[in-house]
């Protein structure tokens, strides 16, 4: 990224949020309640996910903590109704720690994933303000420097056109929409066509590769598309 689109376009401090915070272990929610007033932040804890949902459409709150193994409604199940109606950055944090929990949670719409063991109430704090700044600068006006005419099939890095294959332009297309949010591999492998490596998921890391090199070459450096170990890509320039 270019010097001196940063500081409009990347906040380094996203100031103050409402947080829901969605826990029904109660020490817990009060622990985060606790690191995120610290913060500056106002949270508002509730233990079920039906209550949950329904403080979201009564305040509207700027950020969700949702934790997966919820009574009334799951976690998961309530990411989904969330996702229905709202485009707010949610954070799942859980003891449910394997990929399978982690995919479900990321191809439902979750900006983030954060496993409670080990639990590190700093890291909840560095995550929540990541994703709080990443949704902020998204709603700023500014000028970006990909530029993407999806009708034309074009892409360009300010103004610079990349010289993309359809493959590719499906892909960079794909993350941009929602920068910082993780698509695993196997949502990514659904948008390539006529590849006969599709088969496997290596054919993404294989036109990651190529997209990351292009990026590159047009000054936007190899770094905007992020990998994930384990889950896939996000992109984050």
């Amino acid at each position: 990224m270019a010097e001196g689109l940063l500081p409009e376009a990347f906040p380094l401090e996203p100031g103050p949020a409402r947080v829901l915070v969605v826990e029904d272990e109660p020490k817990l929610a009060a622990l985060l309640a606790d690191y995120l007033r610290a913060a500056g932040h106002e949270p508002e804890c509730v233990a079920d996910g039906r209550d949950a949902l329904q403080a979201w459409t009564a305040r509207r709150h700027d950020l969700v903590l949702l934790d997966l193994m919820l009574p009334g409604m799951d976690g998961l199940s309530l990411c989904r109704e969330l996702r229905a109606l709202t485009g707010v950055p949610i954070v799942m944090l859980t003891a449910r720690a394997d990929e399978a929990d982690r995919l479900a949670g990321l191809e439902l719409g979750a900006d983030d994933y954060i496993p409670k063991t080990p639990f590190s109430p700093r890291e909840v704090m560095a995550r929540v303000k990541a994703v709080l700044r990443r949704s902020r600068a998204a709603t700023r006006p500014s000028t970006p420097p990909l530029h993407i005419d999806a009708q034309a099939w074009r892409a360009a890095w300010q103004g610079r056109a990349l010289d993309l294959t359809p493959n590719e332009f499906r892909l960079l297309a794909t993350l941009a929409s929602q920068p910082g949010r993780v698509y695993p591999r196997s949502q990514l492998l659904e948008l390539l066509q006529g590849d006969a490596r599709a088969a496997t998921e290596r054919a993404v890391d294989s036109h990651v590769k190529n997209l990351r090199r292009k990026l590159d070459q047009a000054g936007a450096g190899s770094e905007c598309i992020r990998s994930v170990y384990g889950i896939g890509y996000s992109y984050d320039a």
